[in-house]
């Protein structure tokens, strides 16, 4: 019965949404579609946002303001980061680290059944790193009320040229690399949640 009544108050927040909202909603993981169910009131600003923000990192990434490494890179560190400050100032801290959680566990049940986010499969790293930039996204957000959009941005990319993110560690040419420096083989850690790959400052230069 109780859950009947969260699917009827999700389908009746979701008839506010365009059908794009809705296709996204079927799309998302199961602990992402549970975060929507017990926040159906955030969700909607939750959905625009993170449309708003994905739309703003593919253009930074066209940008020289960082590089383009949307896997494990400066990129990505703004990507989590900016995502959850933005969230932050609009549901909550704790509304949306929840839902940075629940990303998460959506891309290990991903990785159980060998799938990929963005071109390649998640793992432990990479879910370590989005979590750490997450939490410092909110931590921005927190600390400086009262920015606009763009000084966010801006404030977010100097935090991440200052190393207060995380990124992994790869080589000039985007091979991945051990924290003794020694290049990861990607047939060796293939399949693996757990592997050698190493999270560094988000300042180092690769």
């Amino acid at each position: 019965m109780m859950k009947t009544l969260w699917i009827f108050l999700l389908l009746t927040s979701l008839n506010t949404f365009s059908q794009s909202a809705v296709k996204k909603f079927t799309s998302l993981s199961s602990p992402e579609k549970w975060w929507v169910i017990f926040h159906p009131f955030q969700a909607k600003k939750a959905f625009y946002i993170t449309n708003d923000v994905l739309k703003i990192t593919d253009s930074i990434g066209k940008t020289q303001l960082l590089d383009t490494d949307i896997n494990g890179g400066k990129l990505d560190a703004f990507k989590h980061s900016y995502w959850l400050a933005r969230l932050s100032i609009k549901i909550g801290a704790r509304a949306s680290l929840k839902l940075g959680e629940a990303h998460e566990k959506g891309n290990y049940r991903t990785f159980k059944k060998m799938q990929i986010e963005d071109g390649v499969a998640p793992d432990k790293i990479a879910t370590t790193m989005d979590l750490f930039n997450n939490e410092i996204g909110v931590k921005i957000a927190n600390k400086n009320e009262g920015l606009t959009k763009q000084e966010l941005i801006h404030f977010i990319i100097w935090e991440i040229n200052k190393g207060s993110m995380k990124i992994i560690k790869k080589d000039t040419l985007g091979n991945f690399l051990t924290c003794d420096n020694l290049l990861i083989n990607l047939q060796t850690i293939s399949g693996k949640w757990e592997n050698d790959k190493c999270l560094v400052a988000s300042n180092r230069k690769q």
